[in-house]
């Protein structure tokens, strides 16, 4: 399916002669590399959520952030919409170009610029790779805590743009979490620095605001990470339920103990058959669920929080609870779900990801209604969860080449994401809004709550120029999606007028 950008904050883009951008666009910045013939367009057509596809009007691959600050000012001046991307592995459809639009490309800013064990952070331009930074700061006994699956490629640009987790945020927190400053360019070129080196800056606290921000407020050109000192021990129990339910009550039992994992991750039946099958992980294939709890810290701690763990895992009616007898087993555990996308990817022709964030004590409700679901579509779930601070990952299988299973994937997705907003959670948990949930914005927000939106990205972008049409819907659109769904009873928005 394609994705066309109609709307703005202030109404539809003027439409551009291709080649006379192109041309003017060298001639700004002469020595900025630039795509325009149409086989060179076609990497970039989507993101990792590969269901939407459009072909960018040019992709731009800038290596300086002077290129970046001529590229911006020439697209303000034009009314040229911007697209910023990362590696591409975003799954929400954020990065997706527009046909009217410039696709600016940071994967070249990829560079570590300063690395200083003492104060335990890192200077890094946004196109250097998650897991780059860590094997970077390990000679000094560091690392960086975010550890998104797509860890090994994914840019940290991108993860500021999501706010992206992963299986250690539980404990560690996400990216907004574990950076302390931003270097950001406005849509008319302006340099700004957000946050600072200290553990606080004066005035509104910006850098919060700007991680999660999907691109729409500025392009991030330098991130200073916070970098943490690897745990004396660490220590994976890995435990077998026959029930789903059972698995889901005892990770509110762990937290409510007062043990904070690591890590503590879920996975159903179907996940651990894919993942056993393509990672040999030791997974025990005949489990309903598995949960993985590592505790991590001094070692006399994390033997007390082992045996406190594997007593409440038992006491939660698990059949079996194995800890890892070394290091190599503990990484071939963490290795199976690290693989599980990929995993079940080998399973069905296609799957649909999907993310949002419940409240601990809803996951056995929760899966329950997914079960439903996908009894309901005819569609088979696999369950994949960061399931300590709620935040689940169903897979959605099927196959795009059969008619209408594309079409009932997207709503079972969108449903799955309005039972979170029902039970009090959330319609993402680090993969972001993009084009994917932009109709389930209109279920977990009033009119007055974007509005608010609105207002924020007015601020940095007036014009409406970075990545239109993505992560807050307008009012007008969810008029219109809500003449077809209920909210709480009665349409969303009352109103017709746009914003």
């Amino acid at each position: 399916m394609s994705y066309h950008y109609d709307e703005t904050i202030d109404g539809p883009l003027v439409t551009h002669d291709k080649a006379a951008v192109v041309t003017q666009l060298q001639a700004r910045v002469p020595d900025l590399l630039i795509l325009h013939e149409q086989e060179d367009l076609r990497p970039f057509e989507c993101d990792g959520l590969a269901a939407y596809r459009t072909t960018p009007m040019l992709v731009a691959l800038p290596e300086r952030t002077d290129q970046v600050q001529a590229l911006l000012r020439f697209a303000s001046e034009q009314r040229i919409p911007v697209v910023a991307r990362g590696s591409g592995t975003g799954l929400s459809g954020g990065a997706l170009p527009l046909e009217k639009g410039i696709l600016l490309v940071m994967s070249r800013f990829n560079r570590i610029l300063e690395l200083d064990p003492e104060a335990c952070t890192a200077r890094v331009q946004p196109g250097v790779r998650n897991l780059a930074i860590s094997q970077a700061a390990a000679p000094h006994g560091l690392y960086y805590a975010p550890d998104p699956s797509s860890q090994i490629a994914c840019s940290i640009g991108g993860n500021v743009a999501e706010n992206a987790g992963g299986i250690h945020c539980l404990k560690y927190g996400l990216t907004v979490n574990n950076i302390l400053k931003l270097e950001i360019l406005t849509i008319d070129g302006e340099h700004l620095t957000l946050g600072s080196e200290a553990l606080d800056a004066p005035g509104f606290d910006l850098l919060a605001l700007f991680t999660g921000s999907e691109g729409m407020l500025g392009i991030v050109v330098e991130v200073t990470v916070k970098l943490l000192t690897k745990p004396q021990s660490a220590k994976v129990l890995l435990a077998s339920f026959d029930n789903v339910g059972k698995a889901g009550a005892a990770v509110a039992q762990i937290i409510g103990a007062g043990v904070i994992p690591g890590g503590l991750e879920m996975m159903d039946n179907l996940a651990i058959r894919a993942a056993e099958d393509f990672i040999h992980a030791g997974y025990p294939v005949d489990a309903e669920a598995i949960l993985l709890c590592e505790v991590d810290g001094v070692e006399s701690d994390v033997r007390e929080d082992c045996e406190c763990v594997e007593a409440l895992l038992r006491s939660a009616g698990a059949t079996e609870v194995r800890l890892a007898k070394d290091e190599a087993e503990r990484q071939r555990f963490w290795a199976g779900r690290k693989n599980a996308f990929p995993a079940v990817g080998r399973i069905s022709p296609d799957y649909y990801c999907m993310d949002g964030t419940i409240p601990r004590r809803e996951l056995p409700g929760v899966l329950k209604g997914i079960a439903e679901l996908s009894a309901e579509y005819g569609l088979q779930v696999a369950n994949v969860f960061h399931a300590g601070d709620g935040n689940m990952h169903p897979l959605i299988l099927f196959d795009a080449n059969a008619p209408g299973e594309t079409e009932r994937a997207e709503q079972i997705g969108a449903r799955i994401l309005e039972l979170c907003v029902a039970v009090g959670g959330n319609i993402t948990g680090e993969h972001g809004v993009g084009r994917e949930k932009i109709n389930q914005m209109c279920v977990q927000f009033n009119s007055d709550e974007l509005k608010v939106f609105h207002a924020l990205k007015a601020a940095f972008d007036p014009e409406g120029l970075l990545n239109p049409g993505k992560n807050i819907p307008t009012l007008h659109r969810c008029a219109e999606f809500g003449s077809m769904h209920v909210h709480h009873g009665k349409l969303p928005f009352p109103e017709l007028e746009r914003f």
